[in-house]
């Protein structure tokens, strides 16, 4: 598994390479100039701001206003000494301050500092709000700073693909967890979240249900049985976006495209207490763990787990994470201070955290929207860029009346407005057609315009649903897009039982491209579990618009390979 990590790095780079090629914009290189690099100085410009709180209020307003701005609007600001994150993480008792950072407050200090910051935020258009607050060893509180977006169109969001086996709880656990109500331990939540009849019936998700939790200025959760990023005259401040994936093995496919297509932030792996991680969870985990997504773990049906059992899933789920091929380190999430603390260190050093959940009681759940809530948004990544020409992802497709052909995906680069004349394709021949965007919407909500990293719907002028298919992509008129037959790759082969030569066929996922492709060449003789390569491939149907750079992943049956496209040929 250590090639595995490797080949990750490789991938990660040639990725990184092909963005710097382009200069970074100027509000990049100022973001990356200014903004804290370690914890250290995070921990520096707090008591900076603590002591200018005290003495001069304009100078701590401009010091908290830029701070804010700098984290995409919103900071988790501490009060008072801090344990270190390490003795946090290992769920350590705290009986004493030795090595915590920060400045010791009595509770008098504690409360006046945060009725000063309170005001310094409230004077800058934005909301504070207690996340975390003890007195036990010694006094302090962390506060949710948070600017609301100025319009609909610039609302952050987080996207998180929710996987595991079937019969785990993933929809109960997303009906719970987005519309505010408890399990009645038979799966009554899980009903509204269901988009077809046979869904209903069998009782298992077999397409890709969207479910969105919004969160408010001062971070309550929004239940999502309203407009997500607008309810009676209040704006979210930020939504987060989950796809519930099919669980069952014959629906692999689809939960694969969900995976691809969606670039999430996260992967939420949900395990059933009373099951343990068994059949297609191992298969989730392992394909989480080939693309490189950050990955989190909800133990569900602790309520109905006899306490031997669950002590014996707990220790599965966390000898399988310590091991070789994954090489996380799991945290266990069983209090607030944990729940903050972790989703600002989420995604470095490897860490994955676990939280025990119960649909029924609702034990738990407090610790995950805080975790959701505090997350930094999908759409700031860095892969994102708005200051590159435009292209649109296609994803899915809809026919709407009296409005016609509507597509949803994500801005892969640039900015879309609505009147934009555009190109989408490729078709069956590998050519772009003319139309322009008759509307947009995000989340349900009217806009006007979408930058890169939003996930958007288009309205297409008098385009036939017929002639649209996932994977396509959209850009701007002016553009002189290009669809390619072949393209060459370097691959890893994560397995396989016998031995890959040229003529074998498989199904590839790169995006939103789901296609059968053949190896035409490849600079071994023949390849085998672990072997890596440069592999010419085909696709065997129709030409795809696809870049150097991507990652992919293809295979046939329980064949699995994983891979970066280095260079596209006509």
């Amino acid at each position: 598994m250590a090639t595995l990590h490797s080949f990750q790095n490789e991938m990660d780079q040639i990725a990184a390479k092909q963005r710097t090629d382009i200069p970074l914009p100027d509000k990049g290189k100022a973001k990356a100039d200014s903004a804290p690099t370690d914890d250290s100085d995070e921990r520096e410009i707090e008591e900076t701001i603590m002591k200018a709180l005290l003495s001069n209020a304009d100078q701590a307003r401009d010091l908290v206003a830029s701070l804010i701005t700098r984290h995409v609007g919103e900071y988790v600001f501490r009060i008072g000494l801090q344990p270190p994150r390490a003795q946090l993480f290992d769920n350590e008792l705290i009986d004493d301050v030795g090595g915590w950072t920060g400045i010791a407050r009595t509770e008098a200090e504690l409360d006046e500092l945060k009725e000063k910051i309170t005001a310094v935020v409230e004077e800058v258009g934005g909301k504070s709000s207690v996340l975390f607050k003890a007195s036990i060893p010694t006094p302090r509180v962390s506060l949710l700073l948070r600017l609301p977006p100025l319009s609909v169109a610039q609302t952050p969001e987080v996207r998180c693909c929710v996987v595991g086996n079937v019969d785990a709880g993933k929809s109960s656990f997303l009906g719970v967890l987005t519309r505010g109500g408890l399990d009645d331990g038979r799966g009554r939540a899980r009903v509204a979240l269901f988009r077809h009849k046979h869904e209903i019936e069998s009782g298992r998700t077999s397409s890709i249900g969207m479910e969105i939790l919004g969160f408010g200025p001062s971070g309550e959760p929004y239940p999502s049985d309203y407009r997500p990023l607008q309810r009676a005259g209040l704006q979210a401040a930020k939504i987060v976006s989950f796809s519930d994936l099919a669980g069952h093995e014959r629906y692999l496919k689809t939960t694969l495209y969900g995976l691809t297509s969606g670039a999430p932030s996260c992967v939420i792996l949900i395990v059933g207490g009373n099951a343990g991680l068994i059949g297609m969870s191992k298969e989730h985990l392992a394909i989480a763990l080939a693309l490189g997504v950050p990955i989190v773990v909800c133990i569900t049906k602790i309520d109905m787990t006899p306490p031997q059992v669950l002590a014996e899933t707990i220790k599965q789920v966390t000898k399988i994470l310590k091991s070789p091929g994954c090489r996380k380190t799991p945290v266990f999430v069983k209090s607030m201070e944990t729940a903050v603390e972790i989703s600002a260190a989420f995604g470095k050093n490897k860490l994955c955290p676990i939280f025990l959940v119960s649909n029924v009681t609702g034990e738990g759940l407090d610790f995950v929207r805080c975790f959701l809530n505090l997350l930094p948004p999908s759409d700031h990544d860095d892969k994102f860029r708005a200051d590159e020409p435009l292209e649109y992802v296609v994803t899915e497709i809809w026919s709407v009346p009296y409005v016609g052909s509507v597509v949803n995906g994500i801005v892969n680069s640039g900015v879309v407005k609505t009147g934009d004349a555009i190109l989408f394709g490729p078709d069956s021949n590998g050519n772009f057609q003319t139309t322009s965007v008759r509307s947009m919407q995000r989340k349900r909500a009217d806009i006007t315009r979408a930058e890169a990293g939003q996930c958007v719907s288009l309205a297409l002028k008098r385009v036939r649903k017929n002639a649209i298919r996932k994977g396509m992509v959209i850009v701007h008129k002016d553009a002189q897009p290009k669809a390619v037959r072949r393209f060459e790759g370097q691959v890893l082969i994560l397995y396989h039982n016998t031995t890959l030569q040229k003529g074998y066929q498989a199904m590839l996922h790169c995006g939103a491209v789901r296609q059968t492709v053949r190896i035409v060449e490849m600079d071994a003789e023949h390849l085998r579990t672990g072997d890596r390569a440069r592999v010419t491939f085909e696709f065997l149907s129709h030409p795809e618009f696809i870049k150097n750079g991507q990652k992919m992943l293809f295979r046939e049956g329980k064949t699995k390979a994983i891979g970066v496209i280095l260079q596209t040929i006509a």
